[in-house]
């Protein structure tokens, strides 16, 4: 049984990749959320319960973590939730595979590479890293098996630049979006973040380390959104950023927005992933780029 904290993007599509193939699934959430499947059970618990989340996992032969809690809370709910994990990995000797993202390196002048420092200034940054060290450690230490999965922002119908860009292109509106524009970019495919996490869950190569998502080349944001209009046939669209100081006082009312601050650096210069590690040790490629386009768009 493989069992699966989150039902968001990610971790529902690594239930329905694994439901496919024909294994177990366990997905667990507070709201009983998550994709049908005769495959897939779906299970209502707090995972941050660590006598209830050992429960739930005995018996498996990996756990994903999936779960994303808000932004704001990341301080407060990561914590808990990070130690349960661990506890149920150690528990249970499932291989436990983290979804990961790249606040943990900071603002980098160079491609990002799974061996640079974890240098994050941030209040999500320095978290991230934390729960990794923490993970690691237990690794080490003999107790559990684990690896973190690394993506960039998405490719995706939800949490990504698509996501705030779709409904002005369906609309045939102007595209404005709180980034800068015209700096290169890694974006990731989610589905290939999930094809990795279930490929780095089977592989003992993959243990004991992160690595980085095969990801499409580098593209500006205006770039990915013009792509994206394109493959969905839909009208060239004009795309603005919008003013920085006009996101600072709308952070003064939105708690998201205030937390999209601290990590806007990651738009302000180039964001390059270098995700070769991954392609060499598994043989895995990023999805064609207007496939995951077309895929989201219409998601």
């Amino acid at each position: 049984m493989h069992v699966i904290v989150g039902a968001g993007t990610i971790g529902s599509s690594v239930a329905r990749l694994l439901a496919e193939r024909g294994d177990q699934v366990r997905v667990i959430t507070r709201s009983g959320g998550g994709p049908q499947h005769p495959n897939i059970e779906r299970v209502v618990a707090d995972a941050a319960d660590a006598a209830v989340l050992r429960q739930l996992t005995a018996g498996a032969v990996a756990l994903y973590n999936c779960a994303n809690p808000p932004y704001h809370t990341w301080p407060t709910d990561w914590p808990p939730l990070a130690a349960a994990l661990l506890t149920a990995a150690e528990a249970s000797g499932a291989v436990l595979v983290i979804t990961g993202n790249l606040y943990v390196y900071g603002p980098v002048d160079r491609p990002m590479t799974e061996d640079m420092p974890l240098a994050a200034p941030t209040v999500k940054g320095k978290v991230r890293i934390r729960m990794w060290q923490d993970a690691l450690a237990a690794h080490r230490a003999g107790r559990i098996r684990v690896t973190e999965i690394r993506a960039s922002d998405f490719i995706a119908p939800k949490n990504s630049v698509l996501e705030m860009s779709l409904p002005a292109l369906r609309a045939g509106k102007t595209v404005r979006l709180p980034v800068p524009l015209d700096i290169p970019h890694t974006f990731t495919y989610t589905e290939d973040v999930a094809r990795l996490m279930v490929v780095a869950a089977g592989d003992e190569r993959a243990w004991g380390r992160p690595w980085h998502v095969p990801s499409s080349e580098p593209m500006t944001a205006r770039e990915l959104v013009l792509r994206a209009a394109k493959v969905a046939k839909l009208p060239e669209p004009t795309v603005r950023q919008i003013p920085k100081p006009m996101i600072r006082a709308a952070a003064l009312f939105d708690s998201f927005t205030r937390e999209f601050l601290e990590m806007r650096y990651q738009f302000e210069r180039p964001f390059v992933l270098d995700s070769a590690a991954a392609t060499a040790t598994f043989g895995m490629r990023a999805t064609d780029l207007d496939e995951a386009l077309r895929a989201s768009v219409a998601a």
